[in-house]
């Protein structure tokens, strides 16, 4: 035995410094070295695939607003996680995701297990990719991937480790380093902007989900009462940034440049703040904006101000940019007010059998707890989603960046967790697609080892209803493999210790809804519903 330190040592006792002491894996030979005499003061969080690891990671790091860990298995599970990081990415979320390399000696001759090109795997998907040159160099490789993730804006970064480097002998402690996790916006800019705003005459706001993430909420609610602007939603956010009951709201802008566009017709001005200029989803040519109206554009990210197509940028924090700005906007006193969103809210007279979305969301509603997150990936009921359960609150909307899907089941485990971690309780409701569900099944296990309450509702209606819809958009008629029969989803639930169960009418999905709530652990409720076409 030796009492002489090593990179292992070294490197734990940074990781404890900054904080990182829960670490999310799926273990792998060429990471036991990292994993070796694991420390009491940590936990590790099993999931049983990469992508359920990086998606609980995500919303861990979301919830609890820093940066989380992630370890995953060399370059094949580096792979299995990729399609999770592209969401971790455009999520701005930080995150440290490490791999371990095959021994040193063994690399040149590209042994089993070997990454070859690891640090070219991960991009683009990564804000910096590294494997260090020498063993001594591990614990500043991790100081780095710390400050680069967390300086804004944030995101996900990677490092490879030979898996020989652990052990090396290495006297401590590493340098550690603070680093700052915002920036401010230029004042003259912001003065600029202002008077901009001040001198339009029926200004939109536009707030994204960068603004939530910022804290933003409070301030985004001050700027739109002093513009007494109408608030607009960004197309696909993956968080809620004001309160959709409000009277300024008047809902999401649309998928399309042609929906957008008409969306924003009648406005001479539009401030988009913490939000891409635009996201897209189907193509429906349009105008990017309609004539004589302009628009400025806030955000904490370079690259993003570069690639909008219109309008006038201004990189600052969200939140400090709306604070601001709310200071120096005149009050809108010769505005009139914009007239509060229409929420038509039918129900058919007699219920439907199977269930239309509409009647799950609206019983949803009635059975609603007080503080509930909600994570949501079900895409074509999104805007059913919207209408019966608004988002009220800050952080309690989550859905995936990436437009990708097998994030949310796992992400809910990483908001229980985060929520745990900060002293919150509060009910984590998952709304999934029958075919999302399928993607990362396994984050089940996660959930019931880790005694986390949330409940799960899948919406069964046996396809992937938003690609029958894009096939009628762009007039693809005959494609295979949009149809999903025979999936026993409660069966499959419990086969991983959920309490299951399977409904076919509003009345059982309360009943069963609110049992779920109360019982404090993983269920899943099914819930079989008639397909639907979705206007894109």
């Amino acid at each position: 035995m030796t009492d002489r330190s090593t990179v292992h040592d070294v490197t734990y006792d940074l990781l404890r410094s900054l904080g990182l002491t829960t670490v999310f894996g799926n273990p792998g030979s060429t990471e036991q070295t990292f994993l070796q005499h694991f420390p009491d003061d940590f936990r590790y969080v099993l999931a049983l695939q990469e992508a359920s690891a990086i998606a609980m990671a995500d919303a861990y790091a979301q919830t609890i607003r820093g940066p989380a860990l992630v370890n995953v298995h060399s370059s094949a599970g580096l792979g299995n996680s990729i399609g999770n990081l592209v969401a971790s990415y455009h999520g701005h979320t930080p995150l440290i995701v490490t791999a371990g390399q095959q021994h040193r000696e063994l690399v040149i001759g590209e042994p089993y297990l070997g990454n070859r090109d690891a640090t070219t795997m991960p991009k683009p998907w990564v804000k910096w990719s590294y494997e260090p040159f020498r063993a001594e160099d591990v614990p500043e490789a991790f100081m780095r991937a710390y400050a680069t993730a967390v300086q804004p804006p944030a995101g996900p970064v990677f490092l490879s480790i030979p898996l020989d480097d652990w052990n090396c002998p290495l006297e401590g402690p590493a340098v550690l380093r603070s680093v700052s996790w915002t920036y401010a916006p230029d004042p003259e800019r912001v003065r600029e902007f202002a008077d901009r705003i001040t001198a339009s005459e029926r200004p939109a706001l536009v707030l994204g989900p960068d603004v939530d993430r910022a804290g933003g909420w409070d301030a985004g609610v001050a700027l739109a009462e002093r513009m007494k602007a109408a608030v607009y939603s960004a197309p696909l956010a993956d968080r809620g940034s004001f309160p959709e009951d409000h009277p300024l709201y008047r809902g999401p802008l649309g998928l399309s440049v042609k929906a957008v566009g008409d969306r924003l017709t009648g406005h001479d001005l539009v401030v988009v703040v913490g939000a891409e200029v635009f996201r897209y989803y189907p193509y429906v040519p349009g105008e990017i904006l309609p004539a004589g109206t302009q628009l400025l554009h806030v955000t904490q990210d370079p690259a993003t101000a570069s690639a909008a197509r219109v309008g006038d940028s201004l990189l600052g924090d969200p939140r400090l940019t709306l604070e601001a700005l709310a200071e120096s906007v005149g009050d809108g006193a010769g505005r009139v007010q914009p007239e509060p969103m229409t929420r038509p809210r039918d129900l058919p007279k007699t219920q439907s059998s199977p269930l239309t979305p509409t009647e799950v969301y609206a019983a949803l509603s009635t059975v609603r707890p007080e503080h509930a997150v909600f994570v949501n990936e079900s895409t074509s009921t999104m805007t059913e989603h919207a209408q019966w359960l608004p988002t009220v609150e800050p952080e309690s909307f989550f859905a995936t960046a990436s437009g990708g899907i097998g994030w949310a089941l796992p992400a809910a485990v990483g908001v229980a967790l985060g929520d745990r971690e900060r002293g919150l309780s509060r009910p984590v409701v998952a709304l999934i697609g029958d075919g999302s569900f399928q993607y990362s099944i396994q984050g089940l296990w996660t959930a019931v080892q880790q005694r986390l309450p949330i409940v799960y509702v899948v919406m069964r209606n046996h396809e992937y209803s938003i690609l029958k819809s894009f096939a009628d958009l762009e007039k693809t008629p005959g494609v295979p493999g949009l149809d999903l029969p025979g999936l026993d989803i409660a069966t499959l639930a419990r086969g991983f210790g959920c309490r299951s169960v399977d409904v076919e009418d509003t009345a059982e999905l309360e009943k069963e809804f609110t049992a779920a709530v109360d019982a404090g652990s993983t269920s899943v409720i099914v819930v079989t519903t008639a397909p639907q076409k979705i206007s894109l």
